[in-house]
């Protein structure tokens, strides 16, 4: 059984991928939905102020202290090794630092740079706008679901 600072530890990556599958959530079916609807010019201006503005603390430390919780968890679980538990909790490490922070340096954020530098109203950026949306928004999904499932695999390790 997980006890003591571990099962904080534990809850708390529960609660943090829960949160983040949340955000992540919301970005693909409502966020992004609202964008590609406008015009091009004004879902690039849109989308160039909401990565800006992604930038505060309150998002950072949720964003980066989610990776950090999850990757302590990882950690205290190859050192300590516990009989209950070590499959789940690596598994649930794994989906989140790949999924979610991997795929956000590799996807989402390469993306972000391209759209900061095109202005919004340019004949590039109308052009862009549908590629982006659809490929930022597929990959929003794979850090959702990833995210959730993180959740849920930290949870079966407290059972």
């Amino acid at each position: 059984m997980i006890e003591g600072p571990y099962l904080v530890l534990v809850v708390l990556g529960a609660v943090a991928t829960g949160l983040m599958a949340g955000v992540f959530c919301a970005f693909s079916v409502l966020v992004m939905r609202g964008l590609a609807a406008l015009p091009p010019a004004q879902g690039v201006a849109a989308m160039n102020a909401i990565n800006n503005a992604a930038m505060t603390p309150a998002f950072m430390i949720l964003f980066f202290g989610t990776t950090t919780v999850c990757a302590m968890i990882a950690v205290v679980t190859f050192v300590l090794w516990p009989d209950d538990g070590t499959v789940q909790l690596l598994l649930g490490s794994a989906l989140y630092l790949a999924g979610a922070f991997g795929v956000t340096v590799v996807a989402n954020v390469p993306r972000n740079d391209t759209l900061m530098k095109l202005e919004a109203g340019t004949t590039e950026a109308a052009r862009y706008w549908p590629t982006y949306v659809r490929e930022w928004t597929t990959w929003n999904h794979v850090r959702t679901v990833t995210s959730a499932a993180g959740a849920v695999v930290y949870l079966l390790a407290l059972l």
